[in-house]
């Protein structure tokens, strides 16, 4: 063999670069596909295109969360902050809680003091998880931070089955005192962003006024809406507001929640092998025009393996 012939053949032992040599690993995530005007989805994996990290993806999977497959965890995470008018929405939420299938683990959660403390940890008992809503303390400012405390849930879930989806449910203003000034790029905001993506956990948020004067402020409630939206956006869930005050009703939200938990796919995909594992880009769109796609903006990819 020629001298030039070894030193490649060295180097292609001793330093392996899995982007160039065309190696992909497999990734996964949970989609919603909501029909629209009523229609049957029917969707179907041909159906489906991804870009990871603006690279076209193979799709290697698309199945329904029904059956067997529908594990599901389900945490509420509740402003201790927030005005006590809210227990008059306990009813709804008690009632959406015993809605969802019997297999479905349910707890309860309060913000306080930049923590997630549970009230319930997740069971499939889910009377009793409804049992569990209180009235919140009512404390301007006693969450620290509602970011805080998503993040604390996060990095503290109480299970480690990663075959179910994770799913939240925050009730907050979404304004943050520790930064505040409406900012997107707002750190703790960032921070419970990664966390939740990192942990492949959907976040949907209801809009709901803190005590005290200030959350009652249009600056407040715009800066906690957009931070807020943000942050659903970034993990696939979804925003529930109404204007700039409270919602009268939270059940034409939790009828639209319950819609979405029953139309989720684990959506299976191919991304580009790197050396340690990271965030990535992601994009998923359908070719059909009845359904509309609600996907993380990034997932969690693991490194390659030699």
């Amino acid at each position: 063999m020629k001298p030039r012939l070894l030193l490649f053949a060295f180097l292609a032992c001793a330093f392996p670069v899995f982007a160039q040599t065309g190696d992909y690993v497999p990734s996964s995530t949970v989609i919603t596909a909501m029909p629209k005007n009523g229609e049957t989805a029917n969707l179907q994996i041909q159906n489906i295109k991804v870009w990871a990290d603006r690279k076209e993806s193979q799709v290697t999977k698309l199945q329904p969360y029904q059956g067997q497959n529908a594990g599901l965890e389900f945490v509420i995470l509740l402003d201790d902050s927030a005005r006590q008018s809210i227990g008059l929405q306990f009813n709804d939420l008690s009632k959406f809680l015993q809605s969802l299938p019997p297999t479905a683990l349910v707890g309860i959660a309060y913000m306080r003091n930049g923590r997630a403390a549970f009230a319930q940890n997740p069971t499939a008992d889910h009377a009793l998880a409804a049992k569990a809503l209180r009235q919140p303390q009512g404390v301007p400012g006693g969450n620290a931070s509602p970011y805080f405390c998503l993040s604390d849930l996060v990095k503290h879930w109480p299970s480690q089955d990663r075959n179910n989806r994770r799913e939240v449910l925050m009730i907050t203003d979404g304004f943050d005192p520790y930064y505040p000034r409406y900012d997107p790029q707002d750190p703790y905001l960032q921070a419970a962003i990664s966390d939740a993506q990192r942990a492949g956990i959907i976040v949907y948020s209801i809009y709901y006024r803190n005590a005290g004067r200030f959350s009652s402020s249009t600056y407040a409630t715009d800066a906690g809406q957009n931070l807020l939206t943000q942050l659903s956006d970034a993990t696939g869930g979804k925003l529930y507001w109404q204007g700039l005050s409270n919602p009268v009703s939270f059940q034409p939200y939790l009828d639209d929640l319950s819609k979405r938990l029953i139309h989720q796919y684990e959506l299976g995909f191919t991304v580009p092998a790197r050396a340690k594992a990271q965030l990535v880009d992601l994009k998923v769109k359908a070719d059909t025009s009845n359904v509309n796609i609600s996907a993380p903006q990034r997932v969690f990819v693991g490194g390659a393996t030699q």
